[in-house]
């Protein structure tokens, strides 16, 4: 199917009204141009926002505000004050923990620098013990391995099993598989220090 040429109008053939009108016509349809670009761009920048919070909304655990990332030394101890029991961010350490299954807590300010490194915890707190709960717990561990992963126990919670990543955490009473696995797979390996 051929185009069809567009004519162009000579403007010496016009007289001074003319071409006024069309200058006034050509300002018309560019400033009508800017218009629907503009509002093209604030749809777009509209839809970009709605798709960052709605996939915000539909990741695993509850957002937890962020308390930054400064790193303290560790002759302070690990006295810092969080926003969450176990932490997802604030004062830490510069080292990590290794990666891995721990039978003690491991401190509060030695864990979130492996948050921040795009690692998982998988915390429990049985005060009278658990070894059913820590068998499925460690088999998840084993089965997805333990790089970026860290199973300890976490005494004083006000739940029976918590899960953190950084500003995330997901808290239940009892073992859910699917739900543990999802929230690995979500949060592991995203490197949080930019």
């Amino acid at each position: 199917m051929a185009k069809k040429k567009r004519k162009k109008t000579s403007t010496s053939n016009l007289s001074r009204v003319e071409r006024k009108a069309l200058r006034q016509k050509d300002a018309r349809r560019s400033r009508l141009q800017l218009i629907a670009l503009g509002a093209a761009s604030v749809a777009v920048l509209i839809l970009v926002v709605f798709l960052a919070v709605r996939s915000q909304s539909n990741l695993p655990g509850e957002k937890v505000n962020n308390l930054g990332n400064n790193h303290i030394p560790t002759e302070v101890g690990d006295n810092a004050t969080y926003n969450s029991k176990p932490p997802t961010s604030g004062p830490h350490f510069g080292q990590l923990a290794r990666w891995g299954v721990y039978t003690e807590p491991i401190p509060n300010a030695l864990q979130i620098h492996n948050l921040e490194d795009g690692g998982v915890g998988i915390w429990y707190d049985c005060p009278d013990g658990c070894p059913e709960l820590v068998d499925q717990l460690t088999g998840i561990v084993d089965e997805m391995g333990e790089e970026r992963l860290l199973l300890a126990p976490y005494p004083d919670m006000d739940t029976t099993i918590a899960l953190t990543a950084w500003n995330r955490i997901d808290k239940m009473e009892k073992f859910d598989r699917e739900r543990i696995i999802e929230f690995i797979k979500a949060y592991r390996g995203i490197d949080h220090h930019g």
